[in-house]
């Protein structure tokens, strides 16, 4: 499997087929006992986890079906810590353009159990994107939303994805939305398949 710069690809299968486990294999949160992976031309294979985490930090955004959001955060905090952990200098500023990227540059103040779910998730695609990050793992970004908020959702994604040029890998159980992504692999019994258009 390959991603190239500014494409999208999507990952489906059942349930308990090992998307997910793929998708941190690749981001390099976890490790792989045999194969090889490479990210932003880097062999994971060879790195420690904190050179991994070094590696992802400013480069790679993340985007999960539960958000991970930290309640005690506002929504302009939550965005700018990981460009405060990448030593990016005007951390907040670039967090309230990435907030107003996304509609909520009226709700940065609010904390995540004060935000919907749909904006919750707007706050995640706001911190996965405000580095403009060269790869995006997104793992059920709209598994958790309503149909119409999920269209939402997914919309601005590829909306972002098109202006950042960024890498797309997204799982997902919704093969409408894995349609709009340029190549589709279909996970099955541990093994991986590019779906034919």
């Amino acid at each position: 499997m390959h991603v190239n710069r500014a494409e999208a690809v999507a990952l489906v299968g059942a349930s308990g087929s090992g998307k997910s486990t793929l998708l941190g294999l690749l981001a390099g949160l976890d490790r792989c006992d045999t194969g090889s992976i490479s990210l932003l031309q880097t062999t994971l294979q060879d790195l420690s986890e904190d050179q991994s985490a070094q590696l992802r930090l400013g480069r790679v955004g993340f985007v999960f079906q539960s958000f991970q959001l930290i309640d005690g955060m506002t929504a302009l905090e939550n965005v700018a810590l990981p460009l405060r952990l990448a030593g990016i200098h005007d951390a907040d500023e670039k967090a309230a353009k990435s907030l107003s990227d996304v509609g909520l540059g009226d709700r940065i103040t609010h904390r995540p159990l004060q935000l919907s779910g749909g904006e919750q998730q707007r706050v995640a695609i706001a911190r996965a994107f405000a580095g403009s990050p060269e790869m995006l793992f997104a793992d059920e970004p709209t598994g958790n939303l309503d149909p119409a908020t999920g269209l939402q959702i997914a919309d601005l994604l590829f909306r972002l994805r098109d202006e950042h040029q960024t890498a797309l890998l997204m799982v997902t159980h919704d093969m409408q939305l894995a349609k709009r992504c340029d190549r589709i692999y279909q996970m099955h019994d541990g093994q991986l398949q590019e779906l034919a258009e």
